[in-house]
């Protein structure tokens, strides 16, 4: 017989704490039996690996070169064990997980503490950053799972996406003004629509619904935030699309009021995306579940449209018609 990870666990035991007894409380075993295991090592080896000692024990010449060898081979054998419990899809560590700024700081209050009870054996790191950013993210590994709002492009690895909710948009206008309900978009007048600066997702679906493709880089106004533009719509200097999810936080001020849209369109789907082929699939479904309960929808009412987006845009089969616009 072989050296074993046992008695190589047992050796690194007894070298951490000089002492057999301790090193035996430690790995939870009774001293005969850690103390045998090392006896059949020494054997194996032909030397002793500790001198024993009234005080205690102590490492042998041998035995040092000995532990400093079985603690790589014991690392080793652990990192080999987390690879393979990644690989039957339970995670050996924090899931990386980013969202998009238009929806961080308004679900995750919401959503956090429900994953933390339904998935407690899950664990989660969480960044926020622009749409192209998460995707690249997703592309390279440094993220294991996105919150986003738009189907990912085509190119690069095959993505997976699940649809969690639709998120309509409001008129966000100064408490003042007073338009006929429900608002029609294109009575706006374009100048006075407040965006978000260049690469938010919102902004292009604030762009598409007011159809501004055409005026859009001349605008002078980006803010970096929703709660920047709502500032400025309540001292006047504009109105600005909101989308629902961030109404409880940016939606009190009184100083703005808020209209509904005449436009069913106006609005974006969040989804759930995931690089197609992650041993960590099985938890991600188990996350929208429960996304998707925490807002009181059902498998048939989220509408759970679902697309693997990837070099050839190829879609599950069981997608069906197109999505519709958000």
């Amino acid at each position: 017989m072989g050296i074993t990870l046992r008695q190589m666990r047992y050796v690194l035991a007894v070298a951490r704490f000089s002492h057999f007894g301790r090193a035996a409380e430690a790995c939870a075993v009774s001293q005969p039996a850690l103390s045998q295991q090392i006896l059949a090592l020494e054997a194996l080896c032909g030397t002793p690996v500790f001198d024993r000692l009234k005080s205690g024990a102590r490492l042998t010449p041998f035995g040092r070169e000995f532990v400093d060898l079985a603690r790589e081979a014991v690392r080793s054998a652990e990192a080999l064990d987390t690879f393979a419990l990644a690989q039957a899809g339970r995670p050996g560590r924090p899931l990386r997980f980013g969202l998009i700024p238009t929806v961080a700081p308004y679900l995750l209050p919401e959503i956090f503490p429900v994953l933390t009870r339904d998935v407690p054996e899950l664990s989660f790191t969480i960044s926020e950053s622009r749409t192209d950013a998460l995707i690249s993210g997703l592309h390279d590994g440094s993220l294991d799972v996105a919150l986003i709002a738009t189907e990912p492009p085509a190119g690069g690895p095959r993505l997976a996406t699940r649809a969690l909710f639709d998120d309509p948009f409001v008129l966000a206008t100064p408490s003042n003004e007073k338009p006929a309900e429900p608002v029609s978009l294109a009575a706006l007048r374009p100048e006075r629509i407040l965006l978000l600066d260049e690469g938010h997702c919102f902004r292009d679906q604030a762009i598409s619904a007011c159809r501004l493709e055409g005026a859009s880089s001349s605008r002078t106004f980006a803010a970096t935030s929703l709660s920047t533009i709502v500032e400025f719509v309540a001292n006047g200097q504009g109105v600005t699309l909101l989308p629902q999810i961030a109404l409880r936080k940016e939606g009190n001020d009184p100083r703005i009021a808020l209209h509904q849209l005449d436009d069913p369109a106006a609005g974006r789907q969040l989804r759930l995306a995931w690089r197609e082929g992650t041993p960590f699939a099985a938890s991600f479904e188990r996350i929208v579940k429960v996304i998707r309960a925490s807002r009181g929808l059902d498998e048939a009412r989220a509408m759970p449209t679902e697309a693997v987006v990837g070099k050839d845009h190829e879609r599950n089969p069981d997608q069906g018609e197109a999505e519709q616009p958000r």
